[in-house]
């Protein structure tokens, strides 16, 4: 089973931290364990840090990261156009635009990396309660799911449009992430931020959409493996995203409303 591993690279030029899986095997199971057990333990013995310089400065620089993504990767697909929207494939080595798909494939994979760090902030201030199981099996998997496109499928195709609805939604993620770490005040007030999960939940419907319009395409050949792998992921996501959505803003309300009747 394990001799998958011993194919030759989608792509032949390796970059850090994309070339080797156990890289990323290592960085995850280091992030496991600080989140899941040393991390607590740790802060146990000390009170919450603060953290609102850290933070935002690591915001803003999330916001920036992604936006610079979305607006590059957003030139590529629809000013210099390479690809076929209805079947994106990986682009040829010899392509002229190769270098900025493979750039920019290799931003977002370093970008998910970096993305780790929310959860890591969360320990440190003691937000334990957002440390949740999606949370969590969120940024592993991808991480992981980033990696092993790139190992064995390359730089960019099909995923590509689908990895710019998720630097968008991110850049407005980060957005309310910032203005949330500087006030307690300003966190409550920030009415909108229900909408940043139903605008989770609307780029895991149309990550589904984009695959399933790819698959009934006549004469496409863009790798089948990799869209039954992003479609179902996006199922997944989007039950996922569901159930949190319900439990944290339609049943509370619920509660709320019995509550008054009685």
């Amino acid at each position: 089973m394990l001799e998958v591993f011993d194919k030759p690279l989608a792509d032949p030029v390796q970059l850090p931290l994309a070339s080797n899986l156990w890289t990323s095997v290592i960085i995850i199971a280091v992030y496991l364990l600080f989140v899941l057990k040393l991390g607590r333990q740790l802060m146990d013995k000390h009170e919450a840090l603060q953290l609102r310089g850290v933070l935002k400065f690591y915001n803003i620089g999330q916001v920036l990261f992604n936006t610079v993504i979305f607006v590059w990767g957003f030139h590529l697909l629809f000013v210099q156009k390479p690809y076929n929207l209805s079947c994106m494939q990986v682009l040829p080595q010899d392509h002229e635009l190769k270098s900025t798909e493979r750039t920019l494939a290799y931003l977002y994979h370093l970008n998910k990396l970096l993305d780790l760090m929310d959860t890591i902030f969360f320990v440190l201030r003691k937000k334990q309660r957002q440390i949740t199981f999606l949370h969590v099996f969120h940024h592993v998997f991808m991480v992981i799911t980033s990696h092993l496109l790139i190992r064995f499928y390359g730089f960019g195709g099909h995923v590509f449009l689908i990895c710019m609805f998720n630097v968008l939604v991110h850049m407005v993620m980060y957005g309310y992430y910032y203005a949330s770490s500087q006030s307690q005040n300003v966190q409550e007030s920030l009415w909108w931020k229900k909408y940043l999960t139903v605008g989770q939940l609307v780029q895991f419907l149309m990550m589904f959409l984009h695959c399933m319009y790819t698959v009934f395409q006549p004469n496409c050949s863009a790798s089948r493996g990799v869209i039954y792998v992003i479609s179902s992921a996006s199922a997944f996501m989007f039950v996922m995203f569901s159930k949190f959505y319900i439990k944290t803003y339609i049943r509370p309300k619920q509660v709320k409303s019995k509550g008054k009747v009685n």
